[in-house]
């Protein structure tokens, strides 16, 4: 379940959403000013979320080796077909 709070009411119940997280597996979102601007999450999600990260780091770095001699407008370009070829696809 995700929640949503502001801040002021983040900090006042601190240790209540800190239980919402670490034993219901709850994620919140804190707001300041109406835009969120924090989440607090379980730490097993949050160090997924770090290796899922890093392995997209990596592979981002791969792909954009492997087109470091393709002029921009050809790679935006094959980029564009291959996402409508795959949007025509049922």
């Amino acid at each position: 379940m995700i929640t949503q709070v502001s801040a002021v009411n983040f900090r006042q119940n601190l240790g209540e959403m800190l239980n919402q997280v670490q034993y219901r597996n709850d994620s919140i979102v804190i707001h300041k000013d109406g835009k969120p601007v924090a989440a607090l999450v379980d730490a097993e999600l949050f160090a997924r979320i770090r290796r899922m990260r890093e392995r997209f780091d990596a592979l981002s770095g791969r792909i954009a080796a492997a087109y470091a001699d393709v002029p921009m407008e050809q790679g935006l370009a094959e980029i564009d077909a291959a996402v409508a070829a795959e949007r025509k696809q049922p």
